[in-house]
């Protein structure tokens, strides 16, 4: 039996971090940057508890050189960045209560970097996020509003991912009309989008095709639009990354949601049950399984005690760790 090797602890690793960084700053060097775009990418496919872990570290050693150089455009840029990727964790646990906090931090290092694609950005996924973590649906369109009015006409990626938030928002509050206007805001804005943005699919900082189908297809599922759903999810499955697996799951209980509202009960059920079973343990987190009891309250009262409910009821429960 080889060697027990020793995992370090998170503090071991935040002082590790902070001596790669100071090393940098020493030369006049910060690739802030650098780590922000890496956890964009990052977010997409570890665990929340682990993201949650390694943030602990790095926004440790950013609070230190914030404090030294408070008035830093960079530094507060990616304090702005990295609090959005934490909420965003939070979110995933299941802890809405603290991600609400780590919003208002996320909002108010972006305003005073002064760099408005950051302004924006932290808003876009606010906004997006609201429905998941439950906020009430005029807090939602009010912090659209206040991103539409710093964004102007910019076509940038938190100006789409705002318009979709919108969009979605609308949906689940039954707003028909200004819904399906929002999609179509969406649409003209992606098509405004810069190609950069369009290529970058896995990212938290592009907008690919994928992102304004699965806009649709949340838009229109929950306004009971099934056979515009379905064709938007025909072409989002087409698109989705491999990688992408959770985005893919959390749009394919829409599809599962669709069937329901079609008369297809026992079907929709069990394509949910599926979808939940084609994904690893690994990857299963708060926002998938609250988008899986969404397909729950779309069964009809007299049909609630099928055995199909019960088991995707127990199923979900219980929040997974991780």
């Amino acid at each position: 039996m080889g060697a027990l090797v020793a995992t370090p602890a998170a503090e071991s690793l935040a002082e590790l971090e902070a001596l790669r960084h100071g090393l940098a700053a020493a030369t006049g060097y910060s690739e802030w940057e650098q780590v922000v775009a890496d956890y964009g990418h990052d977010f997409y496919v570890a665990a929340p508890a682990q993201l949650v872990e390694q943030l602990r570290g790095d926004l440790t050693v950013l609070q230190h050189q914030l404090a030294a150089a408070p008035a830093d455009r960079t530094l507060l840029r990616a304090a702005g960045s990295l609090s959005v990727i934490m909420t965003m964790a939070l979110s995933a646990m299941g802890q809405n209560t603290m991600a609400r906090r780590w919003w208002r931090t996320a909002r108010t290092h972006a305003d005073q970097s002064g760099c408005t694609d950051t302004r924006v950005w932290v808003r876009n996924w606010e906004v997006v996020n609201g429905t998941y973590e439950r906020r009430p649906i005029r807090e939602i369109l009010d912090r659209a509003d206040e991103a539409t009015a710093i964004a102007g006409d910019r076509a940038c990626v938190g100006h789409a991912g705002v318009l979709a938030g919108r969009a979605q928002a609308l949906a689940v509050a039954g707003q028909t009309e200004s819904a399906l206007e929002a999609v179509e805001a969406t649409a003209a804005m992606t098509d405004r989008m810069p190609a950069e943005a369009m290529r970058d699919t896995a990212s938290m900082f592009g907008w690919p095709e994928v992102r304004l189908r699965h806009t649709e297809s949340y838009v229109y599922t929950h306004l009971g639009h099934t056979q515009r759903a379905l064709a938007a999810q025909d072409r989002a499955l087409e698109l989705y990354p491999a990688d992408l697996g959770r985005e893919r799951a959390q749009m394919l209980m829409h599809r599962a949601s669709c069937l329901i509202q079609d008369g297809h009960i026992g079907d929709g059920l069990r394509y949910a049950a599926d979808v939940l079973d084609a994904l690893p343990q690994s990857d299963h987190n708060a926002l998938l399984y609250q988008v899986a009891t969404a397909v729950v309250t779309q069964v009809p009262e007299q049909e609630l005690r099928r055995v199909e409910v019960v088991g995707l009821r127990q199923r979900l429960a219980e929040l997974p760790s991780g």
